[in-house]
C-alpha cells in the first residue's frame, strides 16, 4: 500500500493511498475506508437519479467532494449550468487541484465552497438551485463523524427542502439501510425512493443506496 497524502484537520485524519492489489486509489478518514475509484456506481447514481427527476437540472449542489465521481457524472449532462460543491476538508480540495486526485474542478461549471454542507446549504437563497445530492459521510449508522449526525435528520432536510425550487430533487447516499433516514425524508417530502445499489467492495458484495425525495 503506498501513500500518496495524508492531511489533519480539527475532525482528525485523511490519507490518499494506492492498494497495491488492484491499483485503487482509496480514501480514509480517521483509519476507516471511505471510498475509492474501483467501485464508484453508487456514488455515480447518487447524480443520474436526480438528473432523471429534475426536468431542469441547471443548477446543483452536492454536499462533499471526495473523489470526485458524483460531480463528473452530473457534468456530463449538458442541462448542467453549475455545480456548487460543498466540502468541509480543504486538503481533499488541495488534493485534488494538485492532480493527487483526477480533477473536475477545472470545469468552469464546478465553484468549490470549503465549509460544513449544512452551513454552506443554510445560506443558499430559498428556492435557488434544482437539486441537492448529500454524501457527506457513511450514513446515519456508520458516522466516520458524529456532528454529521445533524445531516440525516427532518430538520436539516426540511431547510434543504425550502432552498429547492420547484421540482427540485434531494439525493442521499448512505452505505447502509436506514429506516430513520427513510422516516425523516418521507416525513419531509411526502414520499421517499429507496434505491439499493449492489456494489463490490475488494471481492465483497455489500449494498449501498440513495434516498431520494421530491
Amino acid at each position: 500500500m503506498a501513500e500518496i497524502a495524508r492531511g489533519r484537520s480539527e475532525r482528525g485524519e485523511l490519507v490518499l493511498r494506492r492498494r497495491d492489489d488492484d491499483g485503487a486509489l482509496e480514501l480514509r478518514v480517521n483509519g476507516v475506508f471511505v471510498m475509492d475509484d474501483q467501485e464508484t456506481s453508487s456514488e455515480e447514481l447518487l447524480a443520474s437519479a436526480a438528473l432523471e427527476a429534475v426536468p431542469h437540472p441547471d443548477r446543483v449542489l452536492v454536499g462533499g467532494l471526495g473523489l470526485g465521481y458524483t460531480v463528473r457524472a452530473l457534468l456530463t449532462d449538458d442541462r448542467i449550468g453549475e455545480v456548487v460543491v460543498a466540502e468541509i476538508e480543504p486538503d481533499l480540495v488541495s488534493w485534488m487541484r494538485s492532480g493527487l486526485v483526477p480533477s473536475i474542478l477545472d470545469d468552469p461549471r464546478v465553484a468549490v465552497v470549503v465549509g460544513d454542507v449544512r452551513d454552506v446549504v443554510t445560506g443558499l437563497s430559498d428556492c435557488s438551485v434544482d437539486a441537492i445530492l448529500l454524501d457527506v459521510d457513511n450514513g446515519p449508522d456508520f458516522l466516520v463523524y458524529k456532528e454529521n449526525s445533524a445531516i440525516y435528520t427532518s430538520g436539516f432536510l426540511t431547510t434543504c427542502r425550502t432552498k429547492l425550487r420547484a421540482g427540485g430533487v434531494l439525493t442521499v447516499w448512505s452505505s447502509s439501510a436506514s429506516n430513520a433516514l427513510e422516516s425523516a425524508v418521507s416525513a419531509t417530502f411526502g414520499a421517499c425512493v429507496v434505491k439499493p445499489v449492489p456494489v463490490d467492495l475488494q471481492g465483497r458484495s455489500e449494498l449501498y443506496y440513495v434516498y431520494q425525495g421530491s
